[in-house]
């Protein structure tokens, strides 16, 4: 993992540090079999300024997408699940970043940014999840002061323990256009978060949120009426960067779990470290870990300086949830039955990286929009 610069170095290997002190392995095994959000490990990152990254600095924030990169391969590989939450946490800071009013920075952003807030974004629903422009169901209806709220969000991570949401609503028919974005309070009357059981991502919940004539204050809306989902359109590129990053961190802590576990495990008055094919299959598996760091690291460089990566964004999360998925499955390989032991973290590698073939785009959609781009083949969907 190298291109970095010594600034870079110094923040990367204070981060583990701070991850190995406050959520050493044990302990993160541990939250993760007791299905508990690391509070914590939260706090310490935010006195560290990782979830302050690419805030401005007056905003109480730090750094850009290369730190972005860095912050979440790192969580990736030793606590997955906070790791998750950091890039539900870089995608509202951005939302917030680029469009909310003064008054909303100050009330969400910066308290945010420092660790004192927690938030969830509500954009998914029962029935539709990249098709949700078409089955979109949840609707804000303007009333005097601002807007009721009614319908249902799901796969909403972190809500019951979120202080609010962002929630897409149609205000106005369309497609693209008459989707706003607003600000909830998650203790706002009408409002339900129910836990939804899942075997992953155990360290941060997965809920389905409920809405019952929620009033919203029309300075919770968020940027313009009836152009949030474009709002958010503009944040996807950078949210899958952010998804690879965090796929990548998985799939190195996975190959080099499985690594050391070669190098101590006998086998034919040898090691296991010592076998031809366990040898080739982890260096196929770590060469494919840093053309794609690489590669991630020059497209976030490219993000950070405006240019267009829409393509090369698609690409990398495709390529990072290839990796992940050969990385884990050759840990479980080489591990044999030690790998579904709990108290080892290649069972929970092997189970959390499956999020990264469907979110935050599912592979076929990545390779769609690289045929259609790269290509200029006709859309395929």
């Amino acid at each position: 993992m190298n291109r970095l610069s010594e600034e870079q170095v110094l923040f990367q290997d204070a981060l583990i540090k701070t991850i190995q002190k406050i959520s050493p392995l044990e302990k993160t095994q541990a939250l993760d079999a007791r299905k508990t959000f690391d509070t914590e490990l939260h706090t310490a990152l935010g006195e560290l300024g990782v979830l302050g990254l690419g805030v401005d600095e007056e905003y109480g924030g730090s750094g850009g997408s290369t730190e972005h990169m860095i912050a979440l391969c790192t969580l990736g590989g030793m606590a997955t699940s906070m790791a998750v939450f950091c890039v539900v946490q870089f995608l509202i800071t951005r939302l917030l970043k680029d469009n909310a009013t003064e008054a909303q920075k100050q009330a969400y952003l910066v308290p945010l940014a420092a660790g004192r807030m927690k938030a969830s974004f509500c954009l998914t629903e029962a029935g539709g999840g990249t098709d949700i422009l078409r089955a979109m169901k949840t609707r804000a209806q303007k009333v005097a002061g601002g807007y009721k709220l009614n319908g249902a969000k799901m796969w909403i991570s972190g809500a019951t323990t979120s202080d609010f949401y962002i929630v897409l609503a149609r205000t106005a028919e369309g497609k693209t256009d008459g989707v706003s974005m607003l600000l909830v309070p998650s203790k706002a009357q009408g409002i339900t978060a129910r836990e939804v059981e899942t075997f992953a991502i155990n360290g941060y919940d997965t809920c389905q949120v409920f809405f019952d004539d929620v009033f919203v204050p029309e300075e919770n809306l968020i940027g313009s009426e009836g152009q949030g989902f474009r709002q958010v359109l503009a944040t996807l590129n950078a949210e899958r960067l952010n998804a690879a990053a965090v796929a990548l961190g998985i799939a190195k802590g996975a190959f080099d779990y499985a690594a050391e576990y070669a190098k101590q495990r006998p086998a034919f008055n040898r090691t296991l470290s010592e076998l031809h094919p366990v040898q080739h299959k982890l260096a196929n598996v770590a060469t494919a870990f840093e053309m794609a760091w690489l590669f991630l690291l020059d497209a976030a460089k490219r993000d950070e300086e405006g240019d267009a990566i829409d393509v090369a964004s698609s690409m990398i999360k495709l390529t990072a949830s290839n990796v992940v998925k050969q990385a884990t499955d050759i840990g479980m390989e080489i591990m044999g039955a030690a790998g579904f032991d709990t108290a080892a973290p290649m069972q929970r590698y092997y189970r959390d990286h499956r999020l990264y073939a469907f979110a935050p785009l599912n592979d076929e959609m990545c390779r769609n929009l690289i045929a259609e781009r790269y290509f200029g083949f006709k859309r395929a969907f």
